[in-house]
């Protein structure tokens, strides 16, 4: 989790850290973060644990707020997410709709390619017909949700393509960590020529993976091939495309990197349409762990996105706000978890 604080007492003027309660009370950051955030489903104890650790750190946990009780503790909670609701999205979809059911209120949900255009959030701090948004990796330009945070409006930002503006809470996985891992196993296995197709150059996860990918080669003793990078939109049809053209190099990669689980499978396709077997002669690797991933032939190597856990906290942040908490904006990444499967092995003995 990216670093959050609380503000200490009003005479000392500075900050305590999550990071520095977690080191006091022997618990994890996650557990300090959703104690400071309200969440629900905390012991008691553990509450009172993290208070008298905040206060002999000099600093004051935030006190609860009754939650309100008018008109505007019934309206839905606006959900966009401008995309088709399969796998990734729908898995992000369904734990929201479910943990805003469980906090008594409704979605009323933007979905759908069709949609990914509107003026929704520019409309969003006049409409009458809900109160706050869960916006799932937002195509709007960092702009946007400037304005939109600007004029006071509360909302959460899952999985943001930019990075968000000062003020701002959001959730998405730990990219970076994610990505070092996966090569990481290459590497171990021992595959040096190792090919990358990522997401759009633009997208704030695409600088993580690629950071995260190229920080496991420099731990080895490598440096990044740019001859082996490819990128491009997150479908199969990019990974047939691109990992095409790096299994035509010469020499061809023993291994290639993929921004997600459906890029994976366009390059399982590009690989059996040049005679080559996985993982005998080629490693693939997936990213996101949806249903594809265990499809797939073989069943794809790939690392696990919390999706569920990040719908889950991303209600819990926003009902923060909506219950007139007083908050310190955080960005928090929920940790990734690698799953090693069929589709990687060491590489072939002659290299190529």
């Amino acid at each position: 989790m990216k670093q959050s604080s609380v503000s200490k007492g009003d005479e000392a003027g500075g900050r305590v850290t999550v990071r520095a309660i977690a080191a006091q009370t022997g618990l994890s950051i996650a557990t300090v973060s959703r104690v400071l955030n309200g969440a629900d489903g905390v012991a008691p104890a553990t509450r009172e644990r993290v208070r008298q650790v905040v206060d002999r750190l000099g600093g004051r946990a935030p006190e609860p707020r009754p939650r309100a009780r008018g008109p505007e503790s019934r309206l839905p909670v606006f959900v966009r997410c401008p995309y088709l609701l399969t796998d990734y999205f729908g898995h992000i979809v369904t734990s929201v709709a479910e943990t805003l059911a469980l906090r008594g209120r409704a979605m009323l949900l933007d979905a759908g390619d069709a949609v990914v255009g509107s003026t929704a959030l520019r409309e969003l701090p006049g409409r009458r017909d809900v109160r706050g948004a869960v916006l799932i990796l937002p195509p709007e330009p960092r702009a946007d949700l400037e304005a939109l945070a600007a004029r006071g409006y509360p909302f959460v930002v899952i999985d943001p393509r930019v990075t968000v503006p000062r003020g701002t809470m959001s959730v998405s996985a730990a990219h970076f960590s994610g990505a070092r891992a996966v090569t990481r196993l290459l590497v171990e296995l021992g595959h040096r020529r190792i090919g990358l197709i990522t997401g759009p150059a633009a997208w704030h996860s695409r600088d993580d993976r690629v950071g995260g990918h190229l920080a496991a080669l420099s731990e080895a003793g490598l440096l990044g091939d740019p001859g082996l990078l490819r990128h491009g939109e997150p479908a199969t049809e990019t990974g047939l495309r691109a990992g095409g053209e790096l299994l035509d190099l010469g020499p061809r990669p023993t291994a290639v990197v993929c921004y997600n689980d459906k890029v994976a499978v366009g390059v399982l396709e590009a690989a059996r349409e040049r005679g080559l077997r996985v993982p005998e002669d080629l490693s693939v690797t997936g990213f996101d762990d949806i249903d594809v991933s265990r499809a797939a032939s073989p069943r794809l190597t790939t690392v696990r996105q919390p999706l569920l856990e990040m719908g889950r906290t991303a209600v819990t942040m926003l009902m923060r706000q909506l219950d007139g908490h007083a908050h310190e904006a955080v960005s928090m990444e929920l940790a990734t978890r690698l799953i090693v499967r069929e589709s990687t092995g060491p590489a072939p003995a002659d290299g190529a």
